[in-house]
């Protein structure tokens, strides 16, 4: 993995997102409750505060708990909730290390379809169906992780020319384009009193 991301609209951050496969899904797991931009900002901030030049599944894991929501909390804060998404992250890097050897890069793999993809990112601690298919839609639009049937898997967040989701974002334009769509969405669910 090595491309220009630009989800974290900050060059520094953005391009430790496109070289380093595990800043990315930490990024995916901080996109909630909060503006996308601060949650794919959080990988590079947390390395930085690791003195390291990457995010280490491995050293993550086996950091003390208390120290890491520490980490996090220091301001400016890497999340709203920083305490609960350091639980998060350090469940994400544990599940890696236990699973794939601390290389999120064996999730994609060898993997036949883009079917199994979604599997294995749903097994993921703090994945969700949404949040899987986002990401698979990330791996597939613009990191080039294209196992068989990944649109499909990825459903409506895989479609080409969409502009729904972090997948879509290549710039301020796209960016503009997905908070757009995201505007119309929640307008649609509040007309319908929901």
């Amino acid at each position: 993995m090595d491309v220009t991301l630009h989800l974290a609209q900050q060059p520094e951050a953005d391009e430790l997102l496109g070289r380093s496969p595990l800043a990315a899904l930490v990024g995916m797991l901080l996109d909630q409750q909060v503006p996308m931009e601060w949650a794919f900002a959080g990988p590079h901030t947390i390395a930085r505060r690791l003195n390291a030049d990457d995010l280490d599944a491995h050293e993550i894991a086996a950091y003390d708990p208390e120290e890491f929501a520490a980490l996090l909390s220091a301001k400016p804060a890497v999340h709203r909730y920083p305490g609960s998404m350091a639980k998060r992250i350090q469940q994400l890097c544990e599940y890696l290390v236990e699973h794939y050897e601390g290389d999120p890069t064996a999730l994609w793999e060898g993997c036949a379809s883009g079917k199994d993809l979604l599997k294995r990112l749903n097994d993921l601690p703090g994945f969700g169906k949404q949040k899987s298919q986002i990401f698979l839609a990330l791996l597939g639009k613009q990191l080039g992780v294209r196992p068989a049937g990944w649109r499909e898997a990825a459903g409506a967040y895989g479609e080409a020319d969409a502009y729904r989701s972090v997948a879509d974002i290549t710039g301020p334009e796209s960016l503009r384009r997905v908070r757009a769509h995201k505007q119309q969405l929640k307008a649609a669910k509040a007309a319908a009193g929901q």
